[in-house]
């Protein structure tokens, strides 16, 4: 159950993300001042931390292969790309009290299906996933319809 406290961090963390990401790049006056600082963060945690990890555990950069090099760099892009969309969202007017309600409420709804597609279930969904869905687009419907107005 360690998985759960993991959970936990990257909900908190990325809870937090679009609201701070937005305070950024309105003290900094530029999105793109604000997605460097983004970036520099990505490189410092998403880096090093490895690298310093690898090379304690005596592993240093042997084990790589092509497949997974390819998959875990797309994997990275796409949550590059997803900070630049964020960015962008608040760029043109988006505000995070919408911006990442839409963004978490719309993840699931495309990864469930994804990841179905990569790894086919043995059997058929329960229909109750289908309704799983509706709730989830109902509830970040609901998020910011019913948000406190500032």
């Amino acid at each position: 159950m360690t998985w759960l406290a993991f959970v936990a961090g990257a909900v908190l963390s990325w809870g937090v993300y679009g609201a701070m990401l937005h305070q950024g790049q309105v003290k900094l006056g530029s999105p793109m001042r604000a997605l460097l600082c983004d970036g520099v963060a990505y490189f410092l945690i998403g880096v090093l931390v490895p690298l310093i990890v690898l090379t304690v555990q005596g592993q240093g950069l042997s084990g790589f292969n092509s497949e997974g090099t390819t998959g875990a760099t797309v994997a990275g892009a796409l949550g590059a790309i997803g900070a630049v969309c964020i960015i962008f969202s608040f760029r043109t007017g988006g505000t995070p009290t919408y911006v990442m309600p839409l963004v978490f409420g719309g993840a699931p709804l495309v990864n469930v299906p994804y990841t179905m597609y990569l790894h086919p279930p043995k059997v058929a969904p329960n229909p109750m996933l289908y309704l799983g869905f509706l709730v989830t687009a109902i509830g970040a419907a609901m998020v910011l319809y019913f948000k406190p107005q500032s």
